[in-house]
Parts: structure tokens; C-alpha cells; sequence
């Protein structure tokens, strides 16, 4: 059932930008970290000549937070307003489909969109060194870390920024939330390793924190998919 609730909403977002949208996200990372190396290759690479892949990967892995949490709030505020904006929840809820297969639905929506940004952001990392010169022995590994390890940091924030965008038509209050959250997460080093903000950064970042990093996003995550999807199929949605 929950499948073909998905695969509508996979038609109603076609000329929503939200594709867009998945795909600027790590363009502009690595468009970036194109132009950083190519005005500054001598310095870079002399800088990181013992490990120049690493050097780049340490570069995008920087970005990779503020970025991630950005696409979060946008992407789970433009999905909840293809519903707001046409007034279609009362015609969508009074359908035979329970309401938690809804709300599960638009969360996973907006985890194959992040995951195609995560996966466009490997691939673009891989082929920014290759064109660098560093080599075609790129470490798989380390970039899929910095690619989709920050994502699953960031789940508690992706399930309580659609909670809220799903049940609030002013979209005001979640999106200042994500916004802020994401530029906060440039200072999240000074954070301590329990608070969720310093999460993506400490899975993008080194093995020590890895483990609380991810658990606990995917955990807490989770807790709060849940809650959000009870408080949903409670309350009656505009």
C-alpha cells in the first residue's frame, strides 16, 4: 500500500524542482572544491602531496554538513508544500490508505531524494580527483564515508523537519529551524559528541565519533519518525 502512496507522490513532485534541487546540492560542493583547487593547485597539492586524495576529501568533507542539513529542510518543506499549496490534504487522507503510510511515505521520498544527492556527491568527489590528476586509485571507501555517512547523522533532523512541515502550513518556523541548524553546524566542532547538531560533522570526520554519530542519528531518528508518524495520524491536518 505504501507503494503506491510513494509512487504518487513521485509523480506529484515532477516539475517541482525538487530533482533540481537533489542534484544542486552536491554539484555545488564539488564545483567548489573544483574552483578552491584550481585557483590554489600548487599550494594544495604541495600542501597534501603525501596524501592528495585524502586532501581533497578532507575539503568536500568540510562541506558536507551545512550542506547536508540545508537539503534536509528544503527538501522536506517543498515535499510537504506540493500538498499545501493545492489544499489536497482532506482529499488525500480521506482515501482508504492509513495515515501513517502517508507521513512513512513522504519520509521516504525525502530519503531517495537525499540519496541520490549522496550518491551524485561520490560520484562527483571520484571524478573532481581524477580530472585533478591525483589518479584513478581513489579511496572508494572514504568517499562513500563522507557522502552518505553525514545523512544518516542528520535523520533525527530530516523526521522532525517534515513532522513539522507536514502538520504546519507556514513553513516559516521549520525552515528558519533547518536554516539555522545548518549554519550552526559550521561551529558544531565545539560541540560536545552527544548533541545532535555535532552529528553529521562527527560522521563526516574521524572514526572516533563515528559510531555515536551514526547510531544515534539512525536511533533517535527513527524515535522521532515515530512519534511524528502517531501525532499525524492523530491530528487533523489543514
Amino acid at each position: 500500500m505504501m507503494g503506491r502512496v510513494l509512487s504518487a507522490d513521485l509523480l506529484k513532485i515532477r516539475r517541482k524542482g525538487l530533482w533540481l534541487l537533489a542534484v544542486s546540492g552536491p554539484f555545488g560542493i564539488v564545483a567548489l572544491q573544483a574552483l578552491n583547487f584550481g585557483i590554489r593547485y600548487d599550494y594544495l597539492t604541495k600542501k597534501y602531496a603525501d596524501d592528495l586524495w585524502g586532501g581533497l576529501i578532507e575539503n568536500i568533507a568540510l562541506l558536507v554538513p551545512v550542506t547536508v542539513l540545508a537539503g534536509v529542510t528544503l527538501i522536506s518543506s517543498l515535499i510537504a508544500n506540493v500538498e499545501h499549496q493545492t489544499s489536497s490534504w482532506k482529499q488525500l487522507l480521506a482515501l482508504p490508505v492509513p495515515r501513517t503510510a502517508v507521513f512513512a511515505a513522504k519520509f521516504l521520498l525525502s530519503v531517495i531524494l537525499l540519496g541520490v544527492s549522496c550518491a551524485l556527491l561520490a560520484w562527483g568527489t571520484a571524478a573532481l580527483g581524477v580530472a585533478l590528476g591525483f589518479g584513478w586509485n581513489f579511496p572508494a571507501v572514504k568517499i562513500l564515508k563522507i557522502s552518505f555517512l553525514p545523512f544518516l547523522a542528520s535523520l533525527p533532523f530530516l523526521a522532525l523537519l517534515l513532522w513539522m512541515s507536514l502538520t504546519v502550513r507556514n513553513q516559516a518556523a521549520p525552515v528558519a529551524i533547518g536554516l539555522l541548524a545548518a549554519v550552526c553546524s559550521l561551529f558544531a566542532g565545539q560541540l560536545p559528541e552527544f548533541v545532535p547538531l555535532a552529528w553529521p560533522l562527527l560522521a563526516a570526520g574521524p572514526p572516533s565519533g563515528l559510531r555515536l554519530a551514526v547510531g544515534g542519528g539512525v536511533l533517535l531518528g527513527a524515535l522521532i519518525l515515530l512519534v511524528g508518524a502517531v501525532h499525524f495520524e492523530r491530528r487533523d491536518v489543514d
